[in-house]
């Protein structure tokens, strides 16, 4: 980190906080040179990820999309209060993955893994847009499956 003032390298971190809601670490930081005191804000930087779509076409990964998927399975379900924890655990689970490009099958099978564990109805919500059911004995066999694995 450079000072603004005389450009030395050379700085000592006086003071540490994080800034609520947005992520960033704010930083009170003191040049060795000048002994001028100056503010840093830093954040992570997050690589870009994009997904691999049934068709072949490729679009940045967006969670929002996740989550969205989620509110409509979770709908006036009880584990709905738990969405942004599902929802984070969801990203973590794909961002470990450490890849820039990830298939949507993937990130499917990361959503029905965790509704699976947390509420059976949402999962069978979600299962049956992500398989694309055409006729009621696909929710029978996977009602069966379901039910085998409880």
């Amino acid at each position: 980190m450079n000072c603004p003032f005389c450009k030395s390298n050379q700085s000592a971190v006086l003071d540490k906080r994080d800034v609520k809601g947005t992520g960033e670490i704010r930083r009170r930081r003191k040049c060795l040179k000048c002994k001028r005191r100056y503010t840093t804000y830093e954040r992570a930087l997050v690589v870009e990820m994009a997904v691999i779509k049934r068709d072949g076409k490729r679009e940045a990964f967006d969670i929002n999309k996740v989550r969205s998927g989620l509110i409509k399975a979770l709908e006036k379900r009880p584990a709905f209060e738990n969405l942004e924890a599902i929802v984070g655990k969801i990203e973590r689970k794909i961002r470990s993955k450490d890849k820039s490009e990830i298939e949507s099958k993937v990130i499917g099978r990361e959503v029905l893994a965790e509704l699976k564990k947390v509420d059976p109805v949402a999962y069978l919500r979600f299962v049956s847009v992500y398989r694309q059911f055409k006729v009621p004995s696909d929710f029978s066999k996977e009602l069966e499956m379901l039910t085998k694995n409880i």
